[in-house]
């Protein structure tokens, strides 16, 4: 099966947060899986320097007024995975971030930049390229591709099944009409995109896709309510079946602390000595006071935003220095917090070290050197950060959301009395209520062999890709049989023979 799979973002080629770790995770497992897949994927600077054996495989027609597109076919540099750049340096190549520039403002023509993104991916998914590849399924993801499905539902021939991911329901790209004047007159009109008088590129993916999906069972439910659908839960509840949430999972082999080379030190479930001396190396690092045994060092890595209750991180901060704990914060978002957060670095600088902007090693290395992971959230569609402490042993501290609520179990006296405890669960998006999870957590660090073995429980949880990517495939299998029409490669169900056989 040939899967075409569309994103704004794949790490490491570039990375904004986690749906870039998901566009290269999930993918290499489907081809670990036996499927042929293929990646398509902004062409931006980073990305064209990390590129390895980069070839122009395509010159692009005009559209939109858009004249210097062309595809770059290369593979990514630390895997065999293949990937199409698509090269437009009037609309990706630009200095600061993907998607705002230097100063955190969107960039003006997002609407224009991720709409030619959807159409040519259009023109790949319908072999109308010179590449000699056309794909059964396309797998797209969040708005910057939510255009793609409607653009092929508008075709009357064969065209691949759609399968549509929202990542995150908060964000939804909306545009006003004025930003959406070049592209053609049936989107900017078309009122099942319609939004409150903008178009939502969001909302196009969400009715047009074939199947839409989300990346956690329990988000899956959440977002069907106002409170977490943001406008959009009817258009979901609309779709009925083809609307289901799949557990991300972890690449496993990037973030495993046996083989990390990011780390001073490796370790695994049977020797964890390895985490004390990454622990000893992190707090050296970041100019901590150097007591591996006694301070329970708490990490935060993470977007310094709102959703996730970083304002509450900073309120729970005194506290935590009280308890004679350790914060260690690595992230970047409101600059307000940023603030705050600089500032109690420099009140409490043996106890409070903070990062501004993100940074892949130290990440690993956070991981690895904390005892407790703060990955609170006031909504989480899944969340990749507690997945990953839970492998690296830092036990995650979480609100009951979302994916964390799928992936993190409380650690109480039943669950600890049946060794299912993996971390510390606590309710309301609160100071009170993280305090109250902290403090369980740190009366159980002052007990070494409860807390080894709650480490230990939590690196034997398994988050690999294999099982999540495996439901991807029934998925796609899925489509392929109920809608044989869309089969582009010729091949013909055993559901079509049936039918043809009828008359």
């Amino acid at each position: 099966m040939r899967i075409l799979f569309v994103t704004s973002e794949a790490f490491p080629l570039a990375k904004t947060g986690g749906l870039a770790d998901v566009s290269r995770a999930l993918p290499a497992a489907l081809m670990r899986l036996g499927m042929d897949v293929q990646i398509l994927m902004p062409a931006y600077p980073r990305a064209i320097e990390q590129v390895a054996d980069p070839v122009l495989a395509a010159k692009l027609d005009p559209v939109f007024g858009i004249s210097d597109g062309e595809l770059i076919a290369g593979r990514f540099p630390d895997c065999p995975l293949p990937v199409w750049l698509l090269n437009s340096p009037s609309l990706f190549d630009r200095p600061g971030g993907l998607y705002q520039d230097g100063d955190g403002r969107d960039w003006p023509d997002n609407a224009l930049r991720f709409a030619f993104l959807s159409n040519v991916a259009a023109e790949i998914a319908l072999g109308r390229t010179k590449l000699g590849w056309r794909p059964d399924i396309v797998h797209v993801n969040d708005w910057h591709t939510g255009l793609l499905p409607m653009l092929l539902a508008q075709e009357t021939g064969r065209r691949p099944g759609t399968v549509f991911t929202t990542h995150n329901m908060a964000f939804q790209g909306n545009f006003e009409p004025d930003a959406v004047a070049a592209l053609p007159e049936q989107i900017r009109t078309a009122p099942q995109i319609a939004f409150y008088g903008r178009v939502s590129f969001l909302k196009a993916g969400l009715v047009y896709a074939d199947r839409v999906t989300t990346v956690s069972p329990t988000y899956a439910r959440e977002i069907l309510t106002p409170e977490f659908g943001f406008g959009l839960e009817d258009e979901l509840r609309k779709r009925g079946s083809d609307f289901s949430g799949i557990l991300n999972g972890i690449d496993d082999t990037t973030w495993n602390p046996a083989t990390d080379p990011c780390l001073p030190r490796n370790y695994w479930p049977a020797d964890v000595s390895g985490k004390r001396s990454c622990k000893y190396m992190l707090q050296h690092e970041l100019g901590l006071a150097i007591t591996p045994d006694q301070t329970p060092l708490i990490g935060f890595v993470s977007r310094l935003t709102h959703q996730k209750m970083a304002d509450v991180v900073l309120e729970v901060l005194p506290w935590i220095v009280e308890q004679g704990g350790q914060l260690a914060v690595v992230g970047e978002g409101d600059r307000g917090i940023e603030t705050a957060l600089l500032e109690a670095r420099r009140r409490y600088p043996e106890q409070v070290s903070v990062t501004i902007g993100y940074n892949e090693a130290l990440a690993h290395r956070l991981q690895a050197g904390s005892d407790i992971l703060l990955s609170p959230a006031r909504f989480e569609p899944c969340g990749l950060t507690q997945l990953y402490a839970l492998r690296y042993g830092a036990l995650p501290v979480v609100r009951r959301t979302g994916g964390l609520a799928d992936t993190v179990v409380d650690a109480n006296l039943r669950t600890i009395a049946d060794r299912s405890a993996t971390g510390f669960v606590f309710e309301e998006a609160t100071a009170e209520g993280m305090i109250s999870a902290l403090s369980r957590a740190l009366a159980l660090f002052r007990e070494p062999l409860h807390w080894r073995l709650l480490q230990l429980q939590a690196m034997s949880r398994e988050f690999n890709w294999e099982a999540s990517a495996a439901k991807y495939i029934a998925l796609y299998e899925e489509l392929m049989e109920i809608a044989p029409y869309k089969n582009v490669t010729g091949n013909v169900s055993e559901t079509e023979k049936v039918c043809r056989a009828a008359g």
